[in-house]
């Protein structure tokens, strides 16, 4: 295990509960921005909405939908609605209606620009 690893699992295990949910919650964030899908085209690929779907999954769902759509470009307005979400407890289901509106008017640029980003 590398030095970096064991920092981790220490600060991990010194955690409350909830912070170690939050700090898991966040780590697969960040790992499902990790390895960007090629974009085929400029088209979304609907994928629906599912009706218990977390705020991380619903993340990972748009990411997937919009693959076109630059991850780092997105990544400040993301952490802004999950720390909305898990620190503040603003329910799930608002923040993802806002999330998906977001990625749409992400959506929306890109196509505007001509698919520049």
């Amino acid at each position: 295990m590398k030095a970096a690893e064991r920092k981790l699992l220490e600060l991990f295990r010194v955690l409350p509960e909830q912070e170690r949910a939050t700090l898991f919650q966040f780590a697969e964030f960040l790992a499902s921005r990790a390895a960007p899908p090629q974009p085929e085209s400029l088209e979304p690929r609907p994928i629906p909405r599912p009706d218990d779907e977390t705020v991380v999954r619903a993340i990972r769902r748009l990411m997937e939908t919009y693959p076109m759509l630059d991850r780092g470009k997105l990544l400040h307005e993301t952490s802004h609605y999950m720390t909305q979400h898990v620190i503040h407890g603003r329910p799930a289901p608002e923040v993802i209606a806002e999330l998906e509106k977001m990625f749409a008017d992400h959506f929306r640029r890109l196509k505007e620009s001509g698919g520049r980003q």
